[in-house]
């Protein structure tokens, strides 16, 4: 399956291309909550929850108090970006 340009914004992929990138990016789908996808890198841990308008990532245990850091990214930015922002950790 070929996605669309890394320059698209999110909100023109199709569910299943989106689905896709998270599979290619590492991240595995949660089975009892499917809109919550989970992702562990050597580094950091996270959470990402497809919203309504949004992506929110939370990295567990990433902040200096050992609290979740999270995020909220607009499925208006386009994959490059949310690439960059979500992937290069907290």
């Amino acid at each position: 399956m070929a996605l669309p340009p890394a320059d698209t914004p999110l909100y023109n992929h199709p569910l299943p291309d989106i689905e896709s990138w998270l599979q290619s990016k590492g991240c595995e789908q949660d089975e009892n909550d499917i809109h919550r996808w989970h992702i562990q890198q050597p580094a950091w841990t996270a959470e990402i929850s497809m919203e309504v308008d949004s992506l929110l990532v939370r990295y567990l245990e990433a902040a200096q108090d050992g609290g979740d850091i999270q995020r909220s990214f607009k499925y208006s930015l386009s994959r490059q970006d949310l690439d960059e922002a979500i992937f290069s950790g907290p």
